[in-house]
Formats: structure tokens, sequence, C-alpha cells
């Protein structure tokens, strides 16, 4: 398949990579050019603007957005006027899933279609694959499997089958779930961060009391910061 990604930061670029890898035709777009020349040189598409992205894709366009979640809807301002009823956007940012709906029906009353895609995997999904949190209309998600195929881990991990879906078919078990309508993948994605950075916010807490430990039988100069343990005798 043909897609225009717009946003070739960490993870957009490497996301272009991965489905050039996977036999797709990629034409990039990003504000800062040597991003965009530095693709070109790997095979990909460059586009100059927007508007000159759009005239390199065929209809159906299909559009990916990797941009901050702050600028979708300015992102959105420039490129909807060059689309057509029929064309595609994902937004594969941490959009809220509010925002998510409201851009969802936006481009409906155009005839174009919305899909929000919570997208996982940082700088090592280029290896590793993305694991992908999707809302939208389901035709239109099934018409954009391949790509998403692509961009998933695939099943070719350790974990074992999920009891219960050995026989199940789809892209559930590659790593790429539908999760619902627009605002759906969205609303997935934000719960998955949620768990995630409480996980790490855990960890770090973990390490600092290790890093710290036995404090209480050093002394210190006393500062605006911190105080003396009351029991030092706790902190050996």
């Amino acid at each position: 398949m043909r897609i225009g990604m717009v946003g070739l930061g960490r993870m957009g670029s490497r996301m272009v990579r991965r489905l050039m890898r996977g036999g797709h035709s990629c034409v990039g777009y990003d504000l800062d050019d040597e991003a965009v020349r530095a693709l070109t040189e790997e095979g990909a598409e460059g586009a100059s603007s927007l508007e000159d992205l759009t005239t390199r894709l065929k209809n159906p366009r299909i559009l990916w957005l990797m941009v901050p979640a702050g600028v979708v809807d300015s992102t959105l301002d420039g490129l909807v006027p060059h689309l057509a009823p029929g064309d595609i956007v994902v937004d594969g940012g941490n959009s809220w899933y509010g925002h998510a709906i409201d851009r969802a029906k936006r481009l409906a009353s155009a005839g174009m279609h919305y899909v929000d895609c919570g997208t996982s995997g940082g700088v090592w999904g280029l290896e590793r694959g993305y694991c992908l949190m999707i809302g939208g209309e389901a035709e239109t998600v099934r018409f954009l499997d391949p790509i998403f195929a692509t961009l998933a881990p695939g099943g070719g991990g350790t974990a074992p089958v999920t009891p219960g879906r050995e026989t199940r078919s789809g892209l559930e078990e590659e790593g790429c779930l539908l999760c619902g309508p627009a605002g759906a993948g969205a609303f997935v994605k934000m719960v998955h961060n949620g768990i995630e950075y409480g996980q790490m916010a855990a960890l770090a807490e973990g390490l600092s009391i290790l890093r710290h430990a036995n404090i209480g039988a050093r002394t210190r100069e006393v500062d605006a910061e911190t105080a003396a343990p009351p029991h030092p005798e706790l902190y050996r």
C-alpha cells in the first residue's frame, strides 16, 4: 500500500522504515527538511508541504500523523482542505480520546475517515514492531490491515497463545487490536500509558530507596530540601 507519513521524528521515521521493509510505498513530510532528506536517501519519497504530500498519493489517500497531540488539530487544518471524500487520516499519537471522537465527526461530515491508533514501541519498534490500539470504523480498519500487520510485532514471539484464542483469526495475536469505534484506540492507549508510567514511577522510587540505603549511618549538611531521619537506625 502507499501511505503518507506526517511527522518524521524518532517514531515516525522508524515507522516509515519498517513499512518500506514490508513492501509498502511511503511519502514523508516534516517541518524539518533534513528529516525528509534522510528518508529519501533510504528510498522514501519526500514532500515539501502538506499539499505536495496529498498530490503524491492516490485515492483513497492514507495519511498517518505522528505529531505531538497539541498540534494534531492545526495539522488537520492544513491537511483537510487538500483531501477528498474517501480519504483516511490515522492519528498515531497520544491524543485525548474525546478529541479523537470530535475529529472523527469532523472528517465524517466531509466524507472522510478518521482512525485513532495508539502506537506503542518507541525507538525499538523498528526492529520489534509496534503494538497498535485502534479506534474507528471496522471497514476502514480492515482496509488498513496490511499496514497494521506490517507495523505490528507479529506472532513470532515466545509468549504463549492466550487461552481460548488458539484458533482466533485476525491481528489480535499479532499485537494489533481494534478496540472499538472512534476514540477507543486513544482511550486504551491512555490506560496503557497510565499503567506503564505508574510502573516506571514505582521502579524509580524503589531504585531511589536502594540508592540512598544506609542514609541513617551518614551525616550530611542541613539544607532547605532535606531533614535528618528522626530514627536513623531504621535507615541502616
